[in-house]
């Protein structure tokens, strides 16, 4: 039941099968500025607001397998380019059919471009007009990657949503730099655009319907990402990320970042903030526009006995569970609260039992899955500022 018109929940936990449409992405509903809509895609429909569950090396850390995804409704898996074209590399997984086919996941996959991994790299990189040039984390050979060749890798893995290969500056960056590197972006989104053309039009192509969502960068600097999205928007893309937030900055600057640039992003395509974030901030987000989301705090923290509940959040290693026979929590029903207690799931970190670690990211993952469910649903009831403020409270808690 909806908690706030008491009326049958309208999510549907696995969508319906791609259906060809003249508008890819279909705005069903508005509450405030929070949105509803289908995202219609070769691999299905993804229903938005949606979160995505990170399998970074096509896979959820955690022992999770993709029929666990289902079970816990996973409407889209992220996989990493950067990650994927090192080990096993992409031309691997392109003889093996593509990255749906090497990991046996018939939904959607989005990849990122690989971007913020290499501008990761700081000491072990060179950034010049035509790429960059960096060392391999794994093994420190030299690699090349540009905007071209991230389109090459992401086309070999065939995923269904490619992110263009952007830089990611880091917070604090000087206005003068962040302009420049702006300036930068756009002139590489041009060519990844080109180069996934190309690639698409190809005979031998694996997924000639692969999508290119644009990134806007420009740091904390609203006039830089304001001028960044009427740039990238002028592309007419499938969809529209916002990306170098939560790399540094305070909540506040991001809230007021999404504010300025939310007007100018279009309305009839899905946008994406990248690597956000807590459940606070995702309510936050969607309150302020967002549709996408993925973030790596659900599976790391539950690896670390680190949970999120309808309660609040609760660290599963206190002494406090050791005789707790209540699960994880009473009102989930993922596969771990419904067959086991707290202080089993204790004992198997405590053993160093990797049992404990999987059935922890089975349960943030759910709750993360869950909790965008209830937002479509409050959305569509017209209650999300209502929803919004009751779950900051109770997440905002520690139990």
């Amino acid at each position: 039941m909806c908690r706030f018109c008491y009326a049958s929940p309208l999510s549907t936990p696995h969508p319906p099968l791609y259906q060809r449409t003249d508008r890819m992405f279909k705005l069903l509903k508005t509450n405030g500025k929070a949105r509803r809509g289908d995202f219609h895609t070769p691999h299905g429909v993804i229903r938005t607001p949606v979160f995505m569950n990170v399998g970074t090396l096509a896979a959820i850390k955690g022992a999770v397998s993709t029929m666990d995804l289902k079970e816990i409704r996973c409407q889209v898996e992220l996989s990493n380019t950067y990650h994927l074209h090192l080990r096993p590399t992409d031309q691997v997984i392109r003889q093996l059919g593509g990255l749906h086919k090497f990991m046996n996941w018939d939904r959607p996959i989005l990849t990122d471009s690989g971007g913020f991994q290499v501008f990761s790299l700081a000491a072990l990189r060179k950034i010049k007009e035509e790429g960059v040039y960096f060392s391999s984390h794994i093994d420190g050979r030299k690699i090349f990657m540009g905007p071209e060749e991230s389109m090459q890798i992401q086309s070999n893995l065939a995923s269904t949503i490619a992110m263009a290969f952007d830089e990611c500056v880091a917070n604090p960056s000087t206005y003068d730099y962040t302009k420049l590197s702006c300036e930068r972006t756009v002139r590489w989104l041009i060519r990844c655009k080109n180069e996934l053309d190309r690639l698409n039009a190809l005979p031998d192509t694996l997924h000639k319907q692969q999508m290119l969502f644009g990134i806007n960068q420009g740091g904390v600097y609203e006039d830089l990402r304001i001028q960044n999205m009427k740039e990238i928007r002028a592309l007419d893309l499938p969809g529209y990320a916002i990306g170098g937030l939560a790399v540094g900055e305070s909540h506040e600057d991001m809230y007021r970042i999404i504010e300025a640039v939310e007007p100018y992003m279009p309305e009839d395509r899905p946008r994406y903030l990248m690597g956000v974030g807590t459940p606070n901030n995702i309510l936050e987000a969607v309150a302020r526009g967002i549709d996408f989301f993925d973030c790596v705090i659900a599976s790391r923290n539950a690896r670390h006995a680190n949970l999120f509940t309808e309660h609040g959040t609760m660290n599963l290693l206190n002494a406090k569970y050791e005789l707790d026979d209540r699960p994880i929590d009473p009102d989930c029903d993922c596969p771990a609260c419904k067959h086991y207690s707290r202080a089993y799931i204790r004992h198997l970190f405590k053993a160093k039992e990797m049992l404990g670690m999987r059935l922890c990211v089975l349960h943030n993952l759910y709750f993360y899955n869950t909790l965008m469910e209830n937002i479509r649903d409050a959305i569509e009831c017209d209650t999300f500022e209502a929803f919004k403020r009751e779950k900051v409270e109770k997440y905002g808690r520690r139990i």
